[in-house]
């Protein structure tokens, strides 16, 4: 049996799953998200959006404040947010609130 990923929109609210953590290796010099059994090392960007999965804003929102932050086009910004986070939904390592 598969277990499909949950359906992810711009309104969708999100935050990591119960036991994903963020983690700096030491010895690789880099950001993995770390859940049980596995692993996603991560760049500066991701480790942005991870940062912003609060729970309390919706993907557009988030998207929209990296907009306004970075100074480049919300729909961009969007497709990229949109395109991470649906992987870590696929990877089980989200929690979708709204």
């Amino acid at each position: 049996m598969t277990v499909e990923a949950p359906v992810i929109s711009g309104s969708s609210v999100v935050k990591l799953a119960r036991g994903v953590r963020l983690r700096e290796d030491s010895v690789r010099g880099r950001t993995v998200l770390l859940a049980p059994e596995r692993a996603m090392a991560l760049d500066d960007i991701a480790v942005a959006i991870v940062g912003a999965l609060d729970g309390n804003r919706s993907l557009d929102q988030i998207a929209a404040d990296f907009a306004e932050t970075f100074e480049a086009p919300v729909g961009e910004i969007a497709a990229d947010v949109m395109a991470f986070v649906q992987e870590l939904s696929i990877r089980r390592m989200l929690e979708v609130i709204e």
